[in-house]
């Protein structure tokens, strides 16, 4: 079995495939402080919960953004499951050609989503993933990976709203019974749904006016499914996208 690893700086996203079927998924918190003994032992918690043991692992993939836990995650791949894993970086073969000014620069999750898309979902694709940033991913029709935006996550503007007014309160991120909200709470709700649902359909058809009207979007990340159902200009909802692309691109090095 494959175990792929996404570590974002919100949360860290993890699952077994079985040949291209994907199994048993996690997604946990992304906490800095855990010693690499505490994410390990967690891990073989969840596989067990599951019917699985650490030595059914035959393969590593992790796609981080977040450097200190790459290494920490690579430890827990050696000392648990006596795997050497795949980290994902400038030197691995993704099958994307990257036309970013510095493809350095480039977060491996965007590489590897793009590698998804191209695999999975057919190009030209514009890639819509709502993490700690909500990021906008242009894949040409040629597969290549050109670019794209970076905006404030909704997770982040909610708590911006909380932290830096003296009266607005932490609200759930959730749908309102109305755009016009009539109390505060439905308010804020309303502003952070349905401005981002406004920022997707903008972008999406910026994207769309320089990469053709036939663009694929495929959205993904802990908020994709609330906003989706909100417009249409979302076409395919993929939660595990970046664990997709992760497979995709560990078969690729093992050939």
């Amino acid at each position: 079995m494959l175990l792929t690893i996404d570590i974002g700086n919100t949360n860290i996203t993890f699952g077994l495939y079985e040949g291209d079927v994907l199994g048993p998924r996690w997604r946990i918190r992304t906490i800095h402080e855990k010693m690499p003994d505490e994410y390990g032992i967690l891990m073989v918690q969840l596989f067990g919960h599951c019917g699985y043991a650490a030595g059914d692992v035959g393969g590593v993939a992790i796609a981080s953004v977040v450097p200190p836990l790459t290494q920490a995650f690579a430890e827990v791949s050696r000392k648990y499951l006596e795997q050497t894993p795949l980290i994902v970086d400038a030197g691995v073969r993704t099958g994307v050609p990257i036309r970013y000014d510095d493809p350095r620069q480039v977060g491996a999750d965007r590489v590897v989503d793009a590698a998804a898309v191209r695999a999975l979902y057919g190009v030209p694709a514009c890639v819509v993933d709502f993490g700690t940033g909500t990021t906008f991913d242009a894949v040409s029709a040629e597969g290549h990976y050109l670019g794209g935006a970076i905006a404030p996550g909704i997770g982040i503007a909610a708590q911006a709203l909380f932290e830096r007014t003296a009266k607005l309160p932490r609200v759930e991120l959730t749908r309102p019974p109305s755009a016009i909200g009539r109390n505060t709470p439905h308010a804020m709700q309303s502003g952070l749904l349905f401005g981002y649902v406004g920022l997707v359909e903008g972008m999406v058809a910026r994207f769309k006016r320089e990469l053709g009207a036939n663009t694929r979007v495929v959205a993904t990340g802990g908020m994709a499914e609330l906003i989706a159902v909100e417009t249409d200009a979302i076409d395919v909802v993929d939660p595990w996208l970046t664990l997709h692309g992760l497979r995709i691109v560990y078969e690729l090095n093992q050939e």
